[in-house]
């Protein structure tokens, strides 16, 4: 009685969170316009989303903004957590809590606080300071997901590195590295999904003729989105589900092979 009862509210679960992305999908394949009644299946609201000029435009910022940001995010949140892992106790701890009040805090306030920022430095908004605010609040998930990886590491490996004649930047290339690897790569898809899903720090930190996708459907909200954001916001859904395989599958066939 327990185990079916345990099933039917994992299955529960389960439906509440991906109902609404079965519901996005099957509207990216009705050919009206409405979303009231079901029209019939068709393909032509993916062949007309890579003909908007307005939604690729935005399709292209989000991506370069992510990759960016990610990419930046990763070398600062890993040389920091590199850094904190080196101090001793008390500044370990320190630091660490100073790190999380950012993953704590809420979004709103963050994004009025880089405003006010930019705007103490009369910096000109667009995307030069999205950027900058993408790589703030996405530094601390590097520093979460590397943090962890180096504490299970050896350093008395490293020290045996340097000893037989390593530099410094060789043996942490050849030692450390390969052991946090996986929280290097964690903390950059982390990093990219939080960019990729931002709407309220990019909206405060955004300045006019600049849209994500995020900021474009929040526009089209008020007038009614059109069935090409269904279509792609259905190949963005597909695409992360392929790298989620992928990283967890590629991970497990290397230690079969090993």
């Amino acid at each position: 009685m327990k185990s079916t009862l345990k099933k039917i509210y994992i299955a529960f679960i389960l439906i509440l969170l991906y109902a609404p992305i079965i519901t996005l999908v099957i509207l990216s394949f009705n050919s009206s316009k409405t979303r009231a009644k079901w029209g019939g299946f068709t393909m032509k609201w993916y062949g007309s989303m890579f003909q908007n000029d307005q939604i690729m435009g935005a399709l292209y910022t989000t991506l370069l903004l992510a990759v960016l940001s990610a990419l930046i995010a990763t070398l600062i949140g890993t040389a920091a957590a590199i850094a904190m892992t080196g101090m001793q106790t008390k500044a370990r701890m320190y630091f660490t809590a100073v790190t999380n009040i950012p993953m704590l805090n809420a979004d709103i306030v963050t994004g009025i606080s880089l405003m006010l920022l930019f705007l103490a430095f009369d910096a000109v908004f667009g995307f030069r300071t999205v950027l900058l605010a993408h790589i703030t609040f996405n530094i601390p998930y590097v520093i979460l997901s590397v943090m962890p990886k180096l504490k299970q590491t050896n350093r008395s490996v490293y020290e045996a590195a340097l000893d037989l004649g390593a530099t410094p930047v060789y043996a942490f290339f050849r030692v450390i590295f390969p052991d946090i690897l996986s929280g290097v790569i964690s903390g950059f898809f982390l990093s990219f999904t939080m960019s990729l899903d931002d709407f309220i720090i990019t909206h405060f930190a955004k300045g006019p003729g600049l849209d994500t996708l995020s900021t474009k459907i929040y526009t089209e909200v008020k007038k009614g989105i059109k069935p090409e954001m269904y279509a792609l916001s259905t190949l963005m859904f597909l695409s992360v589900l392929i790298l989620i395989i992928l990283v967890n599958y590629i991970p497990d066939k290397q230690k079969q092979a090993g």
